[in-house]
């Protein structure tokens, strides 16, 4: 089996590298963006020619949220216009997509977690294009996945926990955020839930949730990293006011998986002991 990896230098695609030497019966194809321009279609069917890929995941991706309100034509070129290349090379290759999405496409204001089925609505420009990401993929293909996750973190690229433990290095005390709700995904636990899922080869395409389990605020996940890393730092809660940001946050994006435990077994571990696996 040949899987592609798309974004290989990002966050994502490193986390699937530092597991793939567990699957010897996987050849695994990892293209960073100098390789695989997702943006460009030649690029994409060059590529696919050169390796005829069994599965392509995509984890290249425009995800500067804040950015996004400004470069728009950007974000849009990376998020749907990639996205849509692949697609269609997908479609040439009788490739199956592997697509991650995001909580984004949510406007926030459920009060209860969100299922594959409710109805996105995005408030932002990265929420936007990330939906006409996902919109664009059954256009095209019937053998694929949609994977919307939330709050990633890993040792790799830049992240939420890599910089509550940098500016522990250099602060006493920290202000941090306490009405956004969520819910903290482990980039490593869902790279092993990705490949578990090609593995086990269901069928059962379309789109699905995960995340590690439970909920919790900004705050209280900044508390759990300190605690768990004997961290002697005063954390304080401050609202979102008073961290003004050009895109607005969703003020909760829990996401319900009861779709991947029932389909495929998968069992998310909770965003609590999910924080000591932190290497």
């Amino acid at each position: 089996m040949v899987i592609l990896v798309t974004g290989a230098g990002g966050q994502m695609g490193q986390a699937i590298r530092s597991i793939s030497v567990k699957y010897m019966e996987i050849d695994f194809v990892f293209c960073n963006a100098s390789i695989l321009d997702i943006t460009d279609k030649e690029n994409c069917e060059r590529i696919f020619k050169r390796y005829q890929p069994d599965y392509c995941i995509n984890t290249a991706a425009y995800t500067a949220v804040d950015l996004a309100e400004k470069e728009t034509e950007k974000a849009y070129l990376v998020n749907v216009t990639g996205v849509r290349n692949l697609a269609e090379v997908c479609l040439e290759t009788q490739t199956v997509l592997v697509h991650l999405s995001t909580d984004f496409v949510f406007d926030g204001m459920s009060q209860k977690p969100y299922r594959e089925v409710d109805q996105p609505n995005p408030k932002t420009i990265y929420g936007q294009t990330k939906l006409e990401g996902e919109q664009a993929i059954p256009e095209l293909l019937r053998e694929y996945y949609i994977i919307r996750t939330s709050w990633i973190y890993s040792e790799f690229g830049h992240n939420f926990m890599k910089t509550m433990l940098k500016l522990a290095q250099n602060h006493q005390e920290l202000r941090v955020v306490d009405d956004q709700i969520g819910t903290p995904t482990y980039a490593v636990e869902l790279a092993g839930v990705i490949i578990d899922i090609i593995i086990k080869n269901r069928g059962n395409y379309g789109i699905y949730n995960f995340s590690n389990e439970g909920q919790c605020s900004w705050y209280e996940f900044a508390s759990e990293i300190f605690k768990v890393n004997n961290i002697n730092i005063k954390v304080y809660p401050v609202s979102s006011s008073e961290f003004p940001t050009a895109a607005t946050r969703p003020r909760y994006s829990v996401l319900d998986k009861q779709k991947i435990k029932d389909i495929f077994e998968i069992v998310p571990d909770n965003w609590q002991r999910s924080i000591p696996k932190f290497q």
